[in-house]
């Protein structure tokens, strides 16, 4: 028998925009508990972001906020095995997912950029993300591919 879900923890906003989806990201780009450095590759990204920038552009915070959101997939495919075979069944993804998926495939994606620096693979994917082109993106279309290519099985669903 499975033990009850784990309560969501509520997170502290950062120190700087006062936001927590800030710390979410930040707590997803940290590697061996360092958040320090986390948050200074973040703030950096945006710094890289406010200087390339038009003018008459949103600030820096709100083009990562329109990054993050146009990486976010709607649907996805789960594997559920029917009567021995297995079929990629389309389905919507709770609000929750949706962000952490469209976190991960961004700095995933980020680190596998050829820049110099974290900060600048990061700025870059974030522009790229904000003007709907970038890995993170085409990764999204992917999965929405494949889940209007798997939508004979939607009533699989369970």
């Amino acid at each position: 028998m499975r033990k009850k879900q784990a309560k969501k923890r509520p997170l502290l906003p950062d120190p700087k925009f006062n936001d927590q989806l800030v710390t979410r990201f930040v707590n997803n780009l940290m590697w061996d508990g360092k958040k320090s450095i986390a948050f200074k590759i973040f703030y950096d990204a945006i710094d890289i972001i406010e200087e390339r920038k038009q003018d008459d552009e949103k600030s820096a915070l709100e083009i990562w906020k329109e990054g993050l959101s146009n990486v976010m997939p709607h649907v996805e495919v789960r594997s559920r095995r029917v009567g021995g075979a297995t079929f990629q069944i389309p389905m919507q993804i709770r609000p929750d997912r949706k962000v952490s998926l469209a976190m991960k495939w961004l700095i995933s994606f980020s680190r596998k950029r050829n820049e110099k620096s974290m900060a600048l693979r990061l700025a870059n994917e974030v522009l790229a993300a904000a003007k709907e082109e970038g890995a993170a993106v085409k990764k999204r279309q992917d999965t929405h591919k494949m889940a209007e290519a798997n939508k004979a099985f939607s009533h699989f669903r369970f």
